[in-house]
């Protein structure tokens, strides 16, 4: 099984190097970049990827950026976050399973707070509860299942959590045991609680059907886009 690394970017040029050198040899690496103004674009392509240019947002880029996949199967990955050793053989054995159509890797914050572990917890229990994954996980799909669900639907927010649901429509999601480590930037950026807190309040509003070109505006408080 060939496998396709899609990665949304924008302005992420200092993150690049370390992300793409996890992702390994002998896999196709695709860079969709929403407009970066640093050297985003050509330190992924001096990294081996292939760059193609999008809207920006998350969700347009990652479609974009499936657009171009070779791969039998899709890994959606941030651009702060590392893949685990193994990584690739982990998503090929959980696609033995024909009945598995996507899934991701557990999360792990790259900070020694306790506060962090809660987290990473709590995403775990969030699958096991409602099946829900998010995008900090890594998410990998069977291309043909992908697009059968339409993709991201070029969503500005919610994107994963939108894509995840249809994709359970379609066949079962599963979850690894190896981890990603991801970078503890936003919830520094915004504040732990008051980061999750707003996780928690967008996802109860998209699930009572506020679109998510609204959540988006809610969530930022102003005009933003990208990654």
């Amino acid at each position: 099984m060939k496998i396709t690394v899609i990665i949304p970017a924008l302005n992420e040029a200092a993150n690049l190097e370390a992300m793409v050198r996890s992702i390994g040899a002998g896999h196709q690496v695709i860079v969709a970049d929403g407009g970066s103004v640093d050297s985003t674009c050509a330190t992924a392509a001096g990294l081996g990827a292939l760059v193609v240019r999008s809207a920006p947002g998350r969700g347009a880029q990652m479609d974009c950026g499936a657009l171009s996949a070779q791969g039998d199967a899709l890994i959606f990955l941030h651009a702060d976050t590392i893949l685990p050793e193994g990584w690739a053989e982990s998503v090929r054995e959980a696609m033995e399973d024909e009945m598995v159509v996507a899934g991701a890797f557990r999360l792990r914050i790259s900070s020694g707070r306790v506060s962090y572990r809660v987290i990473e917890r709590m995403a775990t229990a969030r699958f096991r509860l409602f099946g829900l994954l998010y995008g900090d996980q890594a998410i990998f799909v069977r291309r043909e299942s992908f697009f059968k669900a339409g993709g991201f639907g070029r969503l500005p927010l919610m994107e994963d959590v939108d894509c995840v649901r249809r994709l359970g429509r379609i066949g079962r999601l599963t979850l690894l045991e190896r981890s990603v480590v991801t970078s503890p930037r936003r919830w520094e950026e915004r504040g732990i609680i008051k980061n999750t807190l707003g996780n928690w309040l967008t996802l109860t509003l998209y699930f009572m059907g506020v679109p998510p070109e609204r959540l988006y505006g809610f969530y930022y408080g102003r005009s933003r886009a990208g990654s």
